[in-house]
């Protein structure tokens, strides 16, 4: 264990109270302090990682640089420090208990007989530590998954107990996230259910150092010194995690509630002494007094969950505030777009969002939304998936290749515009094998793309099998679909656009995942830049 100090932040009484939201503004706050701060996420479930989960069950999944498929909360640690994630910073029970069979069929625990504790528990405890030991940070924040009193976070509230002893106490904090409810017929807030959250953590063994509370009503002292009482918390500890207009004002409000101070005096951490969160404050500052809305159709297959496109509405969120404008989104579920309804569906749009996906449900609503957009002039914005369905739009209704498709979804079409890769005809397995993380592009001069960027070569996010098929580039540059973003080294397309459109283009990677507070993606602040122009001009 290198010097890095650790914060572990815990979860009770109920599960979506926002321990990512209060990780990453706090790891913010240490942050505008000068200090090094990471933060990684475990997550009690058994899938080695969630690249197999259907986003109805955990949201959308967020892949890093390197090419880890992990929690959505990832996406927050990135958008708020501004900093890369990797592998290291999302661990599974899965991924655990994978790491600890492999090593025993190995041999290499020499004939013991192998148990949660101690071999589970110093395999959590690994990891714990590994980011810490790289000598980058200051400090590192484990943000455990599940709710304490859940069978499956047991083995993880363990190693935060022995994590605790092995590192002592100036080198490692526990925060508890816990929720004191409002009840309205007794006109009462209730410390019990907290009390009882913080017993359960008590009975395995941690207690809590700072309690955070989240309420829908600011906590009165009364409330606070019962909490400081029972929860064997001191008072100057109990911090109130009011409900926000927007995650972006929780690491003001927890600056507020001095959660920082709190750390830092707990830690004895160096620090400077006012955080310097001037950027911060300017976006929030654009983000609150927009001059102008702007209404974006996001058309997609998930949309009764809009967690499954997280990391889309935030870039929407970052490229509203650089434009100073609101950006609405109208909520479109693909299956339901036919050519008979579309105009009903997306008329009043300003920007039409075609978002990514998997297999063959809603695709054709999709490719619909995508010939709307299109035909009428207005701001189109294709991702993964639907960077493929304005291909199959183009080849079908320009081209006149009738039922051009993806041989994802129609493996006998005629015209096969988008492909299966090389690399992936053969395998077997679908977990960690799609062509995941970061690749080059290269980015044509003159083309709207290039403009965007103001970069001859960018670096973007992917998570697909499937590709432009390009026995077909030819003929689609000739009919006017341009090619403007080739990766490198396999000459796979990128980048689509159709230059005589206003603004029309497809990214077969993920912009999304690379939006940031202090540095919003370029291809969002066009295109919302686009429906503004195009809102104004109506």
């Amino acid at each position: 264990m290198g010097a890095a100090k650790y914060i572990f932040v815990t979860g009770g009484v109920t599960s979506s109270l926002g321990k990512g939201i209060i990780s990453a503004s706090l790891a913010k706050l240490l942050q505008a302090r000068g200090l090094s701060v990471t933060i990684q996420k475990f997550d009690p479930y058994i899938n080695v990682d969630p690249g197999t989960l259907n986003p109805y069950e955990h949201g959308e999944c967020y892949v890093t640089t390197d090419g880890a498929e992990t929690d959505l909360d990832l996406g927050h640690y990135e958008r708020f420090l501004n900093i890369e994630t990797t592998q290291a910073n999302n661990v599974t029970t899965g991924r655990i208990y994978y790491d600890v069979i492999s090593k025993e069929r190995e041999g290499t625990y020499l004939g013991k007989t192998v148990q949660v504790v101690p071999h589970i528990t110093d395999e959590i405890k690994n990891r714990f530590f590994r980011l810490g030991e790289t000598g980058k940070y200051d400090v590192v924040i484990t943000e455990i998954g599940g709710c304490i009193g859940d069978i499956e976070s047991l083995p993880f509230v363990e190693a935060v107990r022995q994590a605790k002893w092995d590192l002592g106490e100036d080198n490692c904090a526990v925060i508890h996230l816990t929720l004191v409810p409002y009840l309205k017929a007794a006109g009462e807030l209730k410390t019990k259910p907290t009390q009882h959250s913080v017993k359960q953590l008590l009975e395995a063994g941690v207690q809590p150092d700072i309690l955070v509370c989240r309420t829908e009503h600011s906590l009165p002292l009364e409330i606070r010194k019962k909490l400081a009482l029972f929860c064997n918390v001191k008072m100057n500890r109990i911090i109130e995690s009011i409900d926000a207009d927007t995650i972006y004002d929780v690491p003001l409000l927890m600056r507020k509630e001095k959660l920082d101070e709190r750390i830092i005096e707990k830690l004895s951490l160096p620090y400077e002494s006012e955080p310097k969160l001037d950027l911060w404050k300017d976006f929030l500052g654009r983000l609150k007094n927009p001059t102008d809305e702007v209404k974006i159709s996001l058309v997609g297959k998930y949309v009764e969950l809009h967690d499954a496109y997280k990391s889309i509405v935030e870039s929407f969120i970052h490229a509203g505030a650089e434009n100073e404008v609101k950006v609405k989104i109208n909520w479109v579920s693909s299956e339901a777009v036919t050519p008979e309804n579309v105009e009903q569906k997306l008329a009043d749009s300003d920007g039409i969002l075609v978002a990514p996906g998997f297999g063959e449900r809603g695709l054709e609503g999709k490719i619909v939304a995508v010939n709307f957009a299109r035909e009428n002039k207005i701001p189109f914005f294709g991702i993964c998936l639907g960077m493929q369905c304005a291909v199959m739009e183009f080849a079908r209704n320009v081209l006149g290749m009738d039922g051009a498709s993806s041989t994802e979804m129609d493996s006998d079409t005629k015209y096969p515009v988008i492909d299966l890769m090389e690399d992936q005809k053969n395998l077997k397995q679908m977990g960690g094998t799609m062509r995941l993380g970061a690749y080059p592009c290269e980015v044509k001069e003159g083309t709207l793309a290039h403009q965007l960027y103001q970069a001859d070569l960018v670096s973007e996010r992917h998570r697909h099998r499937y590709e432009f098929n390009n026995k077909y580039l030819e003929d689609m540059e000739a009919a006017g679909m341009v090619a403007s973003g080739i990766n490198p080294g396999t000459g796979l397309v990128e980048i689509v656009e159709i230059p005589e459109h206003p603004f029309f283009i497809g990214t077969q990677f993920h912009p999304e995942l690379r939006s940031t507070v202090i540095n919003p993606q370029p291809v969002f602040v066009g295109f919302i830049k686009a429906a503004l122009d195009y809102h104004r001009s109506k």
